[in-house]
């Protein structure tokens, strides 16, 4: 006998918060990784590098922060507007929402007199609410919180920034671009990983993934103060 309290596990709800942690730390790992591999490849002395990796850090989690929260909020106001085009409709012509609400659950599979009763019911329940549900694709789980994402991708970046600012403290001059290197690739696969298990995504796909993106902008980062430093 199946149990009445069955529960399923699902993933979506952590789509908002999780997409934003996980950029959030990629990028703060890979740019200030990369910066520290690139300046170091220029010949920069021990003092530079510090300093140019606390700047980065600063400077990137207050762009992450800003520009997360500016593209969270343009989402968010535009949900804002559909839903007071959505309740003044409903108090313009209620019949004609509810034929729409109709049409929709008649066009899911419900037969025309099943969904003519259960768009009665769910108006009756939360008339709004139907509608940004099921007209609109709208729902509390993936609602757009700026200030929520805005935070979560400034800390996130400073938390991934904070590998090669370590690096740079703990390891021996001479070796801080292979040692920022290898501590970042491996952070990068460690956070493909966990941000894979987390939605229920491959796991080994989305640390290679990550790997190979991390590399290639370590290592054009490094050609490039190699070449540039040189020229100096």
């Amino acid at each position: 006998m199946p149990s009445l309290h069955h529960r399923e596990r699902h993933n979506s709800h952590r789509v908002g918060w999780l997409r934003a942690v996980v950029l959030g730390a990629n990028d703060g790992t890979i740019s200030v990784s990369s910066l520290v591999v690139g300046i170091a490849a220029s010949g920069a002395n021990h003092q530079t590098l510090l300093l140019s990796a606390l700047a980065a850090i600063v400077a990137g989690a207050m762009s992450m922060a800003a520009g997360e929260y500016v593209s969270v909020q343009s989402q968010a106001d535009t949900e804002a507007a559909d839903l007071a085009r959505e309740r003044q409709e409903l108090a313009l012509d209620p019949g004609g929402e509810l034929a729409e609400l109709t049409e929709i659950y008649r066009q899911r599979g419900l037969e025309p007199a099943l969904a003519r009763q259960v768009a009665e019911q769910l108006t009756l329940h939360d008339a709004l609410g139907a509608h940004a549900r099921d007209e609109l694709g709208l729902s509390e789980i993936l609602r757009a919180r700026p200030i929520q994402a805005a935070l979560a991708s400034a800390a996130s970046f400073a938390a991934g920034a904070l590998l090669p600012l370590l690096t740079i403290l703990l390891s021996p001059p001479a070796k801080i671009s292979q040692i920022t290197t290898a501590v970042a690739l491996l952070a990068l696969m460690a956070l493909g990983g966990l941000a894979a298990w987390a939605g229920g995504a491959p796991i080994r796909t989305a640390s290679l993934r990550m790997l190979f993106w991390g590399g290639l902008a370590m290592g054009l980062t490094a050609l490039v103060g190699r070449v540039f430093g040189a020229a100096v």
